[in-house]
């Protein structure tokens, strides 16, 4: 079996090579809520983003287009255990696909600006999907994550 997917856009972004994107450094800050840039939409697609403006939220699809190869163990950010690929978020996958979610600040016709970006400068935007209610689920379990994220958030309080 094999896909042909072509992107639907690029991303904008403050983010210009891979090294921009030091994810420690905003996985200790909090994140990457703040960071902002656009979504442009290529035109032939344009007519596709009607009605997205009423969404606080967008799920972006997009290509990990500066990855090479792929590693079925990694360490992951905060860790130093070898941990498999697809309990991270590692770009270096089977196929290099990135999702995540970004809040939207407003739309200009094939422009959406938004917050939350942690993709770099021409990212392929390959989909877009509303991010909903029926996409938040609960309770959820963090698996090795969670033992990194209490001990992270102890850390944080410490510090205060």
């Amino acid at each position: 079996m094999e896909f042909k997917i072509k992107p639907i856009g690029i991303v904008h972004s403050p983010f210009k090579r891979k090294e921009d994107i030091d994810s420690k450094k905003y996985a200790e800050s909090g994140g990457f809520d703040p960071v902002q840039g656009e979504l442009e939409i290529f035109q032939e697609f344009e007519a596709g983003l009607k009605d997205t403006e009423g969404f606080s939220h967008l799920i972006v699809l997009f290509a990990f287009h500066k990855s090479e190869g792929f590693r079925l163990h990694t360490k992951p950010l905060l860790d130093n255990t070898l941990r498999g690929i697809f309990s991270t978020r590692s770009p270096h996958r089977p196929n290099p696909l990135g999702m995540t979610v970004v809040k939207v600040i407003k739309r200009k016709k094939n422009i959406i600006k938004v917050a939350g970006v942690d993709m770099i400068e021409g990212t392929p935007i390959l989909d877009i999907k509303p991010y909903t209610s029926r996409d938040q689920k609960s309770p959820i379990k963090l698996g090795w994550l969670e033992f990194r994220m209490k001990k992270q958030n102890n850390e944080t309080r410490n510090q205060k």
